[in-house]
């Protein structure tokens, strides 16, 4: 007899197996109560701490003196301009740069799921995944290469006969957009994909048969079936580029700082503006979430409209 035979066969193990998988909503809470201790305390536990520290009016904890709790550190935000400037600049670049990488995407992803055999998808896929193999710093090293003033892009406009001088793209908002949409794109493709993928072909050919052109086909039938696709892409791209830091100091400029430059500045200095720190990272997670939050509200009730 085996090892597992002869252990289901033991009293004792049977004893401990039916008493912890004695009813359904035991055995669930058994299997849930690691994912849900990682959701709470590995997950939740850290925001929830950085709010609490931005009601503080020091941290970390000094000796001799208790940390009072104070609104201070959230009222600064609306006292200055300089910290609402890259709040707004980082909301509005968030906002572009996932339109601009919606329009891109969309096509690649609709190509590859209905012009592309299946059998050649996933080698498409994988293609498209290469660069995302590597980390952050090094796909943003990448596009400085790129565009820098001995660039690629310089140097093939100038072997061209284009440009006598190199063009400055570089520290600017669009060396900024250029790193980001490289960085996200990604995470706009695969739900399009997915969601392009699930589309019955059927529908489109029977529409055609009924005389609808392709436009027609696209906005009453592809758009709207494919409506989740783009609102899935397009919390992803919003919410992570909301959140880039090392992008934008290596790529931007002066006048292309966004709020997590400034969120940092607050920890790189002495520890008592860490409550400060935390407090405006709190309202840039709000006013994200509230945004997200609106957007698929809106993608909800257009989807209903669109199908009708």
């Amino acid at each position: 007899m085996t090892f597992w035979g002869a252990l289901l066969q033991n009293g004792a193990y049977q004893a401990v197996a039916n008493t912890l998988f004695k009813s359904q909503r035991r055995q669930f809470w058994i299997l849930a109560s690691l994912p849900l201790f990682w959701i709470f305390f590995a997950n939740l536990g850290p925001i929830v701490e950085m709010f609490w520290i931005g009601f503080l009016d020091s941290y970390p904890p000094k000796v001799g003196h208790e940390p009072q709790f104070t609104l201070a550190n959230w009222a600064a935000f609306f006292q200055d301009r300089v910290f609402i400037i890259p709040f707004f600049r980082t909301l509005a670049f968030s906002f572009i740069f996932t339109a601009i990488t919606l329009l891109i995407t969309y096509p690649v992803a609709y190509f590859l799921a209905k012009h592309v055999s299946r059998k050649n998808q996933l080698l498409f896929l994988l293609l498209l995944l290469i660069p995302f193999w590597v980390g952050e710093i090094v796909r943003t090293y990448a596009i400085m290469i790129l565009l820098g003033n001995n660039g690629a892009v310089n140097l093939a406009l100038k072997s061209l006969g284009l440009i006598d001088r190199p063009i400055p793209f570089m520290y600017t908002g669009f060396s900024l957009g250029v790193g980001i949409i490289y960085l996200t794109a990604l995470y706009m493709l695969l739900p399009l994909y997915s969601a392009l993928e699930k589309l019955p072909d059927n529908y489109l050919e029977a529409a055609a048969d009924l005389g609808a052109g392709a436009w027609t086909r696209f906005r009453r039938i592809t758009l709207p079936l494919s409506k989740e696709g783009i609102a899935s892409g397009c919390t992803l791209v919003f919410l992570i580029s909301t959140g880039y830091y090392a992008t934008p100091v290596l790529l931007g400029g002066p006048r292309s700082t966004v709020f997590a430059e400034t969120i940092a500045g607050f920890f790189h200095v002495a520890g008592d503006q860490w409550p400060m720190g935390a407090a405006f990272s709190s309202i840039m997670l709000i006013a994200t979430l509230g945004v997200t939050g609106l957007f698929l509200k809106l993608m909800g009730r257009d989807g209903k409209g669109m199908m009708r």
